[in-house]
């Protein structure tokens, strides 16, 4: 865990914790239907924290459940996340995925517009 200072115009991050993957029982995103950069993770005790926005706090999730597979090979629950942001192999997938999201969201729907447009014969 990462505390964030600001100081005057320098702005300085102190590590506060520590904790090892393979100690980690759950990472619960509170709420996947609703936007918010809060989320629970569940070690011998649970921590509540807050990550900069949603979307990093879905990157997070992201990088230990890859961890995870590639390292420890465990049983890693997450709850409470959107399945579609969560896995790489999803249809949304890609490195900047935000921009993607929304550019394929547009996509389907300029599509789905033509569509209704032609007339039936």
């Amino acid at each position: 865990m990462v505390k964030h200072l600001r100081v005057d115009r320098e702005e300085k991050y102190e590590i506060v914790e520590k904790w090892f993957l393979k100690d980690l029982e759950m990472i619960d995103g509170k709420e996947a239907d609703t936007d918010n950069p809060y989320f629970d993770m569940h070690f011998h005790k649970v921590y509540n924290l807050e990550a900069y926005s949603c979307a990093s706090k879905y990157t997070f999730a992201r990088t230990l459940n890859k961890l995870n597979e590639t390292y420890l090979k465990k049983d890693l629950k997450i709850v409470n996340f959107d399945e579609t942001y969560l896995n790489d192999d999803s249809i949304w997938s890609s490195n900047n995925r935000d921009c993607l999201v929304l550019m394929r969201i547009c996509f389907y729907a300029s599509n789905l517009l033509c569509l209704s447009l032609c007339p039936l014969s």
